[in-house]
């Protein structure tokens, strides 16, 4: 007996209703009948080298967005199922390539220099305990400091560096390939 491409679709579709999946579109592996909620912590500002004025409210709305579009767990104020913590601890700023001058009597510059942040992050999975963790993760991003100053790329940088980051804590705490 032949079944037919639509038929066969259509059994796996109402198969995987039916049994529930737990990997999604986003990667996620979450286990939604016993994994509903999730808290994330105000993470704060510890770098000593600076940053933005409100960086660490931007990272944790950052956060609490990401995972409210790439999962269907409910935020909730605290004791969630999966509880977020952890601050900024690192926030630097460095040469990466000098540039010469050609000149002697005129001191080499840098062409291209370099923002590091880094974000200290305690996971808790209240139903598997096992994955659970406490890590740093940090990433970074360039700029030009002859055609830019920091001041007006720092807002655009910052904001790329914690897409990088939240989307690696996303990856190590629920995707879990």
């Amino acid at each position: 007996m032949k079944l037919s491409k639509s038929l066969i679709l259509s059994i796996a579709l109402l198969a995987s209703t039916l049994f529930g999946c737990t990997y999604g579109f986003t990667g996620a592996s979450i286990d939604y009948n016993t994994t509903k909620t999730i808290s994330i912590a105000n993470f704060f500002n510890d770098a000593v080298d600076g940053g933005l004025p409100n960086m660490g409210q931007l990272f944790t709305e950052d956060m609490k967005d990401y995972f409210q579009r790439n999962t269907k767990l409910e935020l909730v104020p605290s004791k969630g199922d999966l509880q977020f913590e952890g601050a900024i601890s690192r926030y630097n700023i460095s040469p990466q390539a000098v540039v010469s001058s050609g000149n002697e009597n005129v001191a080499d510059r840098s062409g291209l220099m370099r923002l590091t942040i880094g974000v200290e992050v305690a996971f808790t999975n209240l139903n598997k305990e096992e994955n659970n963790f406490k890590r740093s993760f940090s990433f970074y991003a360039d700029y030009d400091p002859q055609t830019t100053s920091l001041t007006s790329v720092e807002p655009e940088l910052v904001s790329q560096i914690f897409k990088e980051i939240i989307f690696e804590i996303f990856q190590q705490s629920v995707a879990q390939w």
